[in-house]
């Protein structure tokens, strides 16, 4: 395992759905997505879904924001090596200044590269948001990434749907983000999955649906 990654520039968006999370709506995003309840909710989340995985060294999150997710594994993990990946300027900023600047990789996922491993690669609202023609790639990172787990926590739908985000079409699809994994590569397992309800009165989230893979030892994957 690495326990360090070289600062990187920021590279440009590469599709209309990471120009618009780079650009201010990102940066809005950023004010509706923190606090002491948001880190709760999260402490119960990830100690449910990674439940089965016992103890976690490292973890990249890809889509890190400014670590609200980091901020929760970092108090059930002390010990864990934690990096982020985030596209947006401000969000970026406000991540390495309490996760070390060089633990982040400023720029899009597709553009992410590093030679180590990490025990879990980290999705959680964020595959909603990619351009289904890149979704292929940005599962190669977080298979490629693993060491052992990928833990994907989105909207799920059984089949491919596009609905209005705030208003705006073709920023958020809904499909079965983690059966395109096991169907992608057959040394992934499902291990574990769970559903976190918005109404829930102590520790609600965002109607997500989390899968929690083991990857094996096979490299390789099935033809695109």
């Amino acid at each position: 395992m690495n326990n360090a990654m070289a600062t990187k520039s920021q590279s440009k968006p590469n599709s209309p759905q990471e120009q618009f999370w780079a650009g201010s709506f990102g940066d809005e995003y950023i004010q509706r997505n923190q606090g002491e309840q948001l880190l709760a909710s999260n402490l119960h989340f990830f100690s449910q879904a990674l439940r089965n995985a016992g103890k976690i060294n490292s973890c990249v999150e890809f889509g890190a924001n400014i670590g609200m997710n980091l901020r929760a594994l970092q108090l059930l993990y002390p010990a864990c090596q934690l990096r982020g990946v985030e596209i947006n300027q401000k969000a970026a900023d406000e991540l390495a200044s309490w996760l070390g600047e060089k633990n982040v990789s400023r720029g899009s996922i597709l553009d992410y590269s590093e030679s180590n491993t990490s025990d879990v690669t980290l999705i959680k609202g964020v595959l909603i948001h990619i351009n289904p023609e890149q979704l292929q790639q940005i599962y190669a990172k977080l298979y490629e990434n693993s060491h052992q787990w990928i833990l994907v926590c989105e909207y799920y739908n059984p089949t491919p749907v596009s609905i209005p985000y705030r208003g705006v079409q073709d920023r958020l699809f809904k499909r079965d983000f983690a059966g395109d994994i096991l169907d992608r590569y057959p040394d992934v397992e499902l291990v574990d999955y769970g559903f976190s309800y918005r109404r829930d009165r102590a520790f609600p989230q965002d109607d997500i649906t989390w899968f929690l893979l083991r990857k094996g030892n096979g490299s390789c994957s099935t033809a695109e």
